[in-house]
């Protein structure tokens, strides 16, 4: 029998280790295997009740598998196969301050989580947890996969593999959103369709668009589907994009929110911005604790989602726990990660529609050593990225920037430097005032002083 380990490191999370799971155990090869799963988490509570929803389901769907849940990081990934992470602390609080502060000093930065001053910020909270999950990973799994579902998905693929030699891909559902978009568009369904992508995470193109049953040529019918819309048309997931098709003559997935974060002229096209984390500064203090930050979190205007606050006016946080980690539930991921663990640990080839790896030449018009998401081949000898068409000139010219900025902001990371920091920050398209930037960095850098890696001016 086959021996397989398999480390979930943010085991406690409560969108990512519940489906995660359930795919792993529910997978028909991977029941014929002699499975542990290793749940990691640095909080103990939320470890607890991952690990109780897991030995539940295990019993149900695969009794023979062992669940080791630990709050030792060296103990979780040593031996493993593969590695899932899915790692953020206080989300929502460090979110609305990304969001916030960049847009208090003039910038012209919608959403904060992968793109702007804000995405830079996010990264450096989360690139030395998974720089340390990295290095461990070569000392006691060096030839294990790390997979990684924790953002910004490209900025830390990019980083992991200038840091260590582990084979990281790092994995995001955008490519099916903008299936989704597009089929919904077109009257069509999205099993209907298929797509060649290239490009950044969260901005994705779709350089083909074709019938998956006759290999028709579905842009022209995209196009013409397009100018028949209402102007209003899901405004806040697809006028960002309709617009660029109008504009490059391609589709930008997965929506306005995501790919706004990378360029200035986006937040026109985002009604929601002004929502997201909304406060009153004349009567609130929003980040002088947990308890009083603006947690309110809009994805848009047509799928709007409920506030933090509004769930826990209605649940005790350990109710949410309960409900996410609820073993009764059907659920699945519907993401990539066990569908490569399956194709590799079992030789089964399979085509995945978006993988983020370091560029070899796959995006052709995109500079070689930085992050790209593209499609791959996957089998027993591993993950094959594959070479893409290119994508329009002007698109990759601003991911190409968004590539250097990356650069800098490991150098930041790696040198301790504010000054590093301040580069890519100049870089950025949504930065417009060099003494506003330098000031935001020292407000950024004393407001999360506890969980940013130290930078200092020279």
């Amino acid at each position: 029998m086959k021996k397989l380990k398999i480390a979930i490191i943010g085991a406690g999370s409560v969108s990512f280790c519940p489906a995660t799971v359930s795919d792993i155990l529910k997978n028909p090869s991977i029941k014929t295997a002699a499975l542990e799963i290793a749940l990691m988490d640095i909080a103990p509570e939320a470890l607890e009740v991952s690990a109780a929803f897991c030995l539940k389901l295990k019993e149900r769907h695969k009794p023979d598998a062992v669940i080791s849940p630990t709050l030792d990081l060296r103990a979780a990934l040593t031996g493993a196969d593969f590695v899932v992470t899915a790692i953020e602390k206080e989300r929502y609080f460090y979110w609305s301050q990304d969001f916030h502060l960049p847009r208090k000093y003039g910038f012209r930065q919608v959403y904060g989580e992968n793109g702007g001053p804000g995405g830079m910020f996010h990264t450096l909270r989360n690139l030395a947890p998974m720089i340390e999950i990295a290095k461990t990973m070569e000392e006691v799994c060096p030839d294990a996969y790390l997979l990684n579902y924790t953002n910004p998905e490209a900025k830390l693929i990019g980083m992991v593999s200038k840091a260590t030699k582990i084979k990281a891909v790092g994995l995001c559902h955008g490519e099916k959103i903008g299936i989704w978009h597009i089929a919904q568009m077109m009257g069509k369904k999205p099993e209907e369709i298929a797509v060649e992508v290239s490009g950044l995470n969260h901005f994705g193109i779709f350089t083909k668009i074709t019938d998956k049953a006759t290999g028709e040529d579905l842009y022209p019918t995209l196009k013409e589907a397009e100018r028949k819309l209402p102007k209003l048309y899901a405004w806040d997931s697809h006028a960002l994009a309709r617009t660029m098709l109008r504009t490059y003559g391609v589709w930008v997935y997965p929506g306005t929110n995501h790919i706004g974060e990378y360029f200035a002229w986006s937040d026109q096209f985002l009604a929601s911005s002004l929502m997201q984390y909304a406060y009153d500064p004349a009567s609130e203090s929003p980040w002088s604790s947990l308890e009083n930050a603006p947690l309110k979190f809009i994805y848009d205007i047509a799928h709007g989602q409920r506030s933090w606050e509004e769930d826990m006016a209605q649940n005790k946080k350990e109710d949410l726990f309960q409900k996410a980690f609820d073993a009764d539930r059907d659920i699945s991921s519907g993401e990539y990660g066990v569908p490569i663990i399956e194709a590799i640990a079992f030789d089964k080839e399979i085509h995945i529609g978006a993988v983020n790896v370091v560029n070899a030449g796959y995006a052709p018009n995109l500079p070689d050593g930085m992050a790209v998401e593209v499609p791959a081949k996957v089998n027993g000898t591993g993950i094959h990225p594959q070479r893409t068409l290119p994508i329009p000139t002007a698109l990759a010219a601003m991911i190409a920037t968004q590539g250097a900025v990356a650069d800098l902001v490991y150098e930041a990371y790696a040198e301790k430097s504010r000054m590093k920091l301040l580069q890519a920050m100049l870089l950025d398209p949504t930065v417009s005032s060099y003494a506003n930037a330098a000031l935001l960095i020292n407000e950024m850098c004393d407001l999360q002083k506890d969980i940013l890696p130290p930078l200092r001016w020279p």
